[in-house]
């Protein structure tokens, strides 16, 4: 038996297409589900969608809320993987009805790659993130789809190449974060004088490259280990608290930086306050209360860094050969 047809519903997003280029780099017959509007020649995606192509992936038009182009699709698959943004988790409700009539799909990987929205502090303002990212888990499971869910934790060219960094200017207003623009792109320095540490940086983090990402989830859509179970992308090197990620960052510049730590109080303030500042994605607004309601999550809270439960199998384990970057040898980009 060959690898499994996959097809990628979301792959021109900002992780979908490294999940999409693993697939086919790692030998599957790779399809891309993408609007006749993106598929285009005047599309501001053609550049990668001309990629796809030359990578051998099979582009499909098609639409998440047309169920005629989701079933057509569905038919030529054995597995599928949904990267769609924040904007359109409600429609994965869509492809999980599709995926039902069709009745043959072997395995489905909803949109998740982030953090466990099951394990995760539940806020107002985190809830655009992952209350639909629940309602698609709990459909996964009483519809009886075989499915693996993804925690794929922090990116890290946005979280270590830009995020976490950010939170003196993020509070004065002067600096916006955008979910749609990658570090690489906006030409970003890190810090060489001064950091701003949310709570007392220790509570843990997971910090992964996107190509790493899109790798593990690839050799898992066959793997019988990972079937109806949540793969853990958390390689031991890339567990690191802030006060790590900072000292980390001070031995490859060569200096200490000047640290101001905001106590967990004035975060939850910071959080219930927050009303500048609006950073813009192409799909939809990301308010700076969200991303700052999310390093709250992450930065004080550590919900990335859990005790494994018996439904969760850990992806560099189950996969020693991958051969991941490291937090270490990501800041060497910056150096």
């Amino acid at each position: 038996m060959g690898n499994s047809k996959i097809l990628l519903v979301g792959a021109t997003g900002a992780i979908g297409s490294f999940i999409t280029k693993a697939s086919a780099r790692l030998g599957h017959p790779t399809f891309a589900l993408v609007r006749p509007t993106t598929a285009g020649p005047h599309s501001s995606k053609k550049e990668l969608i001309d990629s796809f192509k030359a990578s051998g992936i099979t582009i499909l038009e098609g639409d998440i809320n047309d169920h005629e182009s989701l079933v057509a699709a569905l038919k030529q698959v054995d597995v599928v993987i949904s990267t769609l943004g924040t904007a359109q988790l409600p429609d994965q409700l869509n492809l999980i009805t599709a995926i039902k009539e069709v009745g043959h799909i072997t395995r489905f990987l909803p949109s998740e790659f982030g953090d466990d929205p099951e394990r995760t502090v539940q806020m107002k303002a985190t809830d655009v993130l992952f209350v639909d990212k629940i309602k698609a888990r709990n459909a996964i499971r009483a519809a009886g789809i075989p499915y693996t869910f993804v925690n794929s934790n922090s990116f890290a060219s946005i979280f270590l190449g830009s995020w976490i960094f950010r939170f003196e200017s993020l509070f004065s207003g002067s600096w916006a974060f955008s979910f749609s623009r990658f570090p690489e792109q906006q030409e970003l320095k890190l810090p060489r004088d001064k950091v701003t540490i949310l709570g007392d940086g220790n509570a843990k983090g997971v910090y992964n490259c996107e190509e790493d990402i899109g790798t593990f989830t690839i050799k898992a859509v066959d793997d019988p280990r990972t079937l109806n179970k949540q793969l853990l992308i958390r390689p031991e090197p890339n567990i690191k608290s802030m006060n790590e990620v900072v000292q980390l960052w001070e031995k490859k510049i060569g200096h200490s930086l000047d640290k101001t730590y905001i106590p967990e109080s004035e975060v939850l303030k910071q959080i219930e306050d927050f009303h500048c500042g609006v950073c813009v994605t192409t799909e939809m607004p990301f308010p700076n209360k969200l991303f700052l309601a999310l390093s709250y999550s992450l930065l004080v809270k550590g919900d990335q860094y859990f005790e494994p439960g018996p439904d969760d199998v850990d992806a560099s384990k189950l996969y020693p050969d991958v051969k991941y970057t490291t937090v270490d040898e990501f800041f060497n980009r910056y150096v």
